[in-house]
């Protein structure tokens, strides 16, 4: 889904825009003042646009690109941007994962590991859910021999308010198969993504 800031709103989108005035309004801001005349709209279409890994479905993104192959070492992708939003704050967080597999007869196209990320990112979530929700799709779809999953990430729920802790960075992780059973295997894959979890 493409950010179209002149693309006309949907009726859910008006009723967040509507729901974003009245948020204005309470704050004690002027909604009808000129900076903020189209600031409902654009909050509206930017929720649409955060969100939409609700309309995606991330196993099927992975099942248009599974191709026999008998690769049976890791393969991971590393540094994998993620943008996501706070269940509780509604406030970003943000950062990296790493996903490693270890196929058993699949390989999947590359890019399609980033969308499955995306896919989960874009729900209002919590960074424990998001790391076993892409451990479990890649697991359950690709069936491979053991699947690993780092997320390293800053939540702004806990920089801009609250603790104000600007510096922590929160870590989670989820391992299946060969990762979760063998010691060597996942310590070769936190080795390879350089994480301090050694």
């Amino acid at each position: 889904m493409e950010y179209d800031e002149k693309k006309s709103l949907t009726p859910s989108e008006e009723a967040m825009a509507q729901a974003v005035q009245k948020i204005l309004t309470e704050l004690g801001e002027n909604a009808d003042r000129q900076g903020l005349l189209k600031t409902p709209a654009r909050v509206a279409r930017a929720y649409t646009y955060l969100t939409q890994g609700y309309e995606q479905d991330a196993r099927e993104i992975l099942r248009s690109a599974m191709f026999d192959e008998t690769y049976s070492e890791m393969v991971i992708v590393k540094d994998i941007e993620v943008y996501s939003l706070c269940e509780h704050h509604m406030l970003p967080f943000f950062g990296k994962a790493h996903v490693a597999y270890i196929p058993n007869g699949r390989i999947v196209g590359l890019s399609k590991i980033p969308r499955v990320v995306d896919v989960f990112a874009r729900r209002l979530q919590v960074q424990e859910r998001l790391t076993l929700e892409v451990r479990d799709c890649l697991n359950d779809t690709l069936q491979p021999l053991g699947v690993a999953v780092v997320i390293e990430c800053h939540h702004l729920c806990m920089q801009m308010r609250g603790v104000s802790k600007q510096n922590s960075v929160t870590t989670t992780s989820a391992f299946s198969g060969a990762f979760l059973e063998n010691d060597v295997t996942r310590r070769e894959f936190m080795h390879l993504i350089g994480s301090k979890l050694n």
